[in-house]
């Protein structure tokens, strides 16, 4: 459509809304035409592939993630058993339960991590430990630091290796965290987080209490056979050192129920008096283990000569083994 301005003819333009409409509608039918085109070039598997994966999308949006973790303000680290002969760090879960971390008396370094959980594991399954930012750092990275198994009806727990790890973690301001399958509901998640809130002051302290840890356990003098000089009462210097270390046991451990002292001699002498010297050295040992605290109605202590010998009293060697005193020991 043309019309005069000023003697020169000029070509009348369409309004803006009528451009816009015909766009739209252009688009819409050519992307019509695109999608029946492509229905129609895919095969029936590959239709109902793609409305598989639809379907998973969706469920994946629908699953739930149940968190459980203390806040910055609740978050408490304290130092559960703090003796020479256990040490534990504990980290109370709201409406979960609690962490442990865990180091016993011992020749060798030691450490377990326990997870103590108020609905224990219904099945067996895997939990991902992983390294986590807490809310407020944000902007660093997590990482994987191991597979933790869950057993039907136990608390789940973790080596020396992986629990001195989360530590270390823990101690740089990260938060280990568990993911696992909730085994009640199979679409949802249950994430478990270690807070970093107060926790430097309370692994001081429990780093110092492990490093104060007895370097021999229960297991280690729960049999002992003690040797003496000849013909006296008096002890050789490796079991001198040997009744020590019970003696610093005992005053520690309230668990222990009995101690049997078990004294025996050599045949070198009288019968009778080998008997007496037996009897005046199990005597001997339970008045001292009861001068140093231990309770004397824990304590049985018996002679008995020249019985139950365990080498030849042909020979030096032999006679000093048959010198001896056999310390046991019981635990409720």
């Amino acid at each position: 459509m043309l019309k005069l301005f000023e003697g020169r003819a000029i070509q009348k333009v369409p309004p803006i809304n009528f451009v816009e409409k015909t766009m739209k509608k252009l688009f819409l039918e050519t992307n019509k035409s695109l999608i029946k085109h492509c229905i129609h070039s895919l095969s029936s598997a590959k239709i109902l592939l793609l409305i598989s994966i639809l379907f998973s999308f969706v469920s994946s949006a629908q699953a739930g993630i149940r968190q459980y973790s203390a806040s910055i303000h609740t978050s408490q680290w304290q130092l559960a058993n703090d003796s020479r002969l256990q040490c534990t760090l504990a980290h109370q879960i709201p409406h979960y339960g609690q962490a442990r971390f865990s180091a016993k008396a011992s020749r060798n370094l030691n450490m377990e991590f326990e997870l103590d959980m108020m609905l224990l594991p219904d099945n067996y399954s895997l939990a991902q430990v992983r390294s986590e930012s807490p809310k407020w750092r944000p902007g660093y990275g997590g990482r994987v630091l191991a597979d933790m198994k869950l057993y039907k009806q136990f608390n789940p727990s973790l080596p020396k290796k992986v629990a001195w790890t989360m530590l270390t973690e823990l101690e740089q301001g990260m938060s280990p965290t568990f993911y696992y399958d909730d085994w009640h509901s199979e679409q949802d998640k249950i994430s478990v987080s270690l807070s970093t809130a107060r926790f430097n002051s309370a692994y001081r302290n429990f780093v110092a209490c492990v490093g104060n840890l007895l370097n021999y356990s229960f297991d280690d003098i729960s049999y002992t056979v003690l040797n003496y000089q000849s013909n006296s009462d008096k002890f050789t210097k490796a079991s001198q050192r040997r009744i020590n270390m019970i003696r610093e046991y005992l005053s520690l451990d309230p668990n222990l129920e009995l101690v049997l002292i078990d004294a025996y001699s050599d045949s070198y002498g009288g019968r009778w008096s080998n008997l007496k010297l037996s009897e005046r050295r199990a005597l001997k040992i339970r008045d001292y283990f009861v001068k140093n605290g231990i309770n004397a109605n824990r304590i049985e202590a018996k002679g008995y000569g020249e019985k139950r010998h365990i080498a030849s009293n042909d020979t030096t060697l032999g006679r000093g083994k048959n010198r001896r005193v056999v310390i046991q020991m019981q635990k409720m």
